[in-house]
């Protein structure tokens, strides 16, 4: 596990924690000191992984844009409008076609508008917990699989094309590094003391690929099933953080993007992660962002004061 510095007196906020990566960050964090908000869908779930952490439960479904806004308001308010850093963790993987509870396709919208909509909500507590010596930071997990992805920021419904699991997913992962860099380059715009940095776990045991299929309605097994030719490449969960809790806490730029520095960024210590070339398109980012505003509802932040 990558070694933190004490975080006593900071707090974090961490998505997708009822297993796997957010609840060994989790851990991480509260073991270094910090106060940890651990976000779950289900209360029974969420409330035991806190425990087991050393957290705090606050329930949300990223794929409900309505539950992003409530919880968005009780980080706020719980933390005194004060958030050192957001790890943006959760999200779902290859499952069958199905939307979110506002209609967008599964992926997209859990694993890129949702995200993007708390992150542009609770900016305002990370603006005032940061400052130009320690900066507060938005950490937006991506993954290896952002290479494969096409984005069409006026289709995130996904309706003009045949439904591929394996591209819906790239496409999200893609949208991630996308909105880090355009909130990186925001941010600097506007002077603000937050960092936006990504990271990647690599091939990490995780429930991601189980969860997905459950939720999909086909059942954990085809998730298992589908993961057993890669289970001897994977590095256990605790080597998987490396990268997120480097971008948290370590020495970062905004804008870097962190992930395992072994071959093929399998696994490894953490160490500076490989774009593609559509990760690193400035036009197609600013186009993701103003189409995101307009899916979510919510209003960008930093938006007001920075020249779109």
């Amino acid at each position: 596990m990558h070694p933190l510095p004490d975080l006593t007196g900071r707090t974090v906020l961490v998505t997708g924690t009822t297993s796997g990566l957010g609840a060994a960050l989790s851990a991480a964090f509260a073991g270094a000191g910090a106060r940890v908000l651990m976000t779950a869908r289900d209360t029974a779930r969420g409330q035991a992984a806190a425990e087991r952490a050393g957290g705090e439960l606050v329930l949300l479904d990223l794929a409900d844009l309505a539950s992003v806004r409530t919880a968005a308001a009780e980080v706020r308010d719980r933390t005194g409008d004060r958030l050192d850093i957001l790890v943006n963790n959760a999200g779902v993987a290859m499952g069958p076609r199905a939307a979110t509870a506002d209609g967008f396709e599964l992926q997209i919208g859990t694993n890129h508008l949702g995200p993007a909509a708390l992150t542009w909500l609770v900016m305002p507590a990370l603006r005032a917990a940061g400052d130009h010596e320690q900066p507060s930071r938005v950490v937006t997990t991506s993954s290896l699989g952002h290479a494969m992805g096409r984005l069409d920021p006026t289709d995130l419904y996904r309706t003009r094309r045949r439904y591929s699991p394996n591209g819906a997913y790239g496409a999200s992962k893609l949208a991630n590094l996308l909105f880090t860099a355009e909130l990186d380059r925001r941010l600097r715009l506007a002077g603000d003391p937050v960092l936006s940095v990504a990271a990647h776990p690599g091939m990490t045991e995780s429930s991601l690929l189980a969860n997905s299929f459950r939720r999909g309605g086909r059942g954990a097994w085809k998730g298992r099933i589908y993961s057993l030719p890669d289970r001897w490449l994977v590095q256990p969960v605790e080597d998987g953080t490396a990268p997120q809790l480097a971008a948290a806490t370590g020495p970062v730029h905004g804008g870097d993007y962190l992930g395992p520095s072994g071959p093929g960024e399998l696994r490894g210590p953490a160490g500076p992660a490989r774009r593609s070339a559509a990760a690193q398109d400035p036009v197609l980012a600013g186009r993701l962002w103003r189409a995101t505003a307009a899916a979510t509802g919510v209003t960008p932040d930093p938006g007001r004061r920075v020249n779109a």
